[in-house]
C-alpha cells in the first residue's frame, strides 16, 4: 500500500468465537475486510469458514445452541449488539447459499417478495426493482420474456443468478456466498464468477469456496483459515505466491485438505 493509502474497511471482527453447545468451532477471528473488495474464505471442510461467514449477518442466531462472542462491526455497527435490528441488518448484509433455493414461486415473485414485505406496493416500482435486481445478477436477457414462468424451471446455474438478485433487490452493502458455485457445471461456475467480479463495483463480497482456482481467480484478498483458526489473511497474490505461514503453504500445495 502506498505511503498515505487509507483502507475503507466495511467489516471488522475482533476475538470473535463462536460455540454449538460447549465446542468451539471458531476461535479468536481478528480481521478486517474492506469496502467494494472480493474476500475469499479457504480452508478444509469442518474449519469454520462457513460458520464465521454466517456470523456477520446473525444467520447463526437460527442453529441451537450456537453462540457467538467477541466484536463484529459492520459498516459502524455492531452485530452482536442486543439491540440490533437483525431484520435490517439482513437487508445491509444479503447472503446466498451453496445450494439454490429460489421460492416455489414465479421468477417475478422470487424477486418482488422481500420489497412487497417490506411495504413496496406500486407495481411500476416493483417492476422496475425486477429487473435492476435481475440485469445486475445477469440473468434479465434470458428471463425477461418468462418472468411468469416457475422459478424451478430455471436451470441450476440461473437458479443461483437468480437467488443472488433476489439479495440485490434489497440493495444491501455486503453479500456473503456460501459456496455459491460448489453445486454448478463449469460453465455455470464461470457465469457466477464473471457476476462476482462485477458485483464488486456495487458491493463488498465475502465468499466461502473449497475451490483454490476459483479463489485466485476472483478475490483481493484471501483468508485460510484451519481448524477453526484465522492461520494467515493476506492479498490473494500474496497467498497463493509467496504464503508467510507453512501451513497456508501446505494447503495451497495440496499436501492436506
Amino acid at each position: 500500500m502506498q505511503a498515505g493509502t487509507t483502507v475503507d474497511t466495511i467489516i471488522q471482527t475482533r476475538n470473535v468465537s463462536v460455540y454449538y453447545g460447549e465446542k468451539r468451532a471458531v476461535s479468536n477471528i481478528n480481521m478486517d475486510i474492506e469496502r467494494n473488495s472480493v474476500t475469499a474464505f479457504i480452508g478444509p471442510s469442518g474449519c469454520g469458514k462457513s460458520t464465521l461467514l454466517r456470523s456477520l449477518n446473525r444467520m447463526n442466531d437460527l442453529v441451537p445452541n450456537c453462540r457467538v462472542t467477541g466484536s463484529i462491526v459492520v459498516d459502524g455497527i455492531e452485530v452482536n449488539s442486543d439491540k440490533i435490528n437483525i431484520e435490517g441488518l439482513r437487508q445491509v448484509v444479503g447472503m446466498v447459499f451453496q445450494r439454490a433455493n429460489p421460492f416455489f414461486k414465479s421468477i417475478y415473485e422470487n424477486i418482488a417478495f422481500a420489497p412487497r414485505f417490506h411495504g413496496m406496493r406500486d407495481k411500476r416500482e416493483l417492476d422496475e426493482v425486477v429487473e435492476r435486481s435481475l440485469r445486475k445478477a445477469a440473468l434479465w436477457d434470458e428471463v425477461k420474456d418468462r418472468l411468469h414462468e416457475s422459478a424451478l424451471s430455471l436451470s441450476g446455474g440461473q437458479q443461483q443468478r437468480l437467488c443472488i438478485a433476489r439479495a440485490i433487490a434489497m440493495q444491501p452493502t455486503i453479500l456473503l456466498l456460501d459456496e455459491p458455485a460448489s453445486a454448478l457445471d463449469p460453465i455455470s461456475t464461470m457465469k457466477i464468477e464473471e457476476l462476482v467480479l462485477e458485483l464488486k463495483e456495487e458491493y463488498t463480497i465475502v465468499i466461502v469456496t473449497h475451490n483454490l482456482h476459483q479463489a485466485a481467480r476472483i478475490s483481493d484478498k484471501t483468508a485460510f483459515f484451519l481448524m477453526g483458526e484465522l492461520v494467515e489473511m493476506n492479498d490473494t497474490s500474496k497467498i497463493f505466491t509467496a504464503p508467510e505461514n507453512k501451513k497456508t503453504e501446505d494447503y495451497i500445495s495440496g499436501r492436506f485438505g
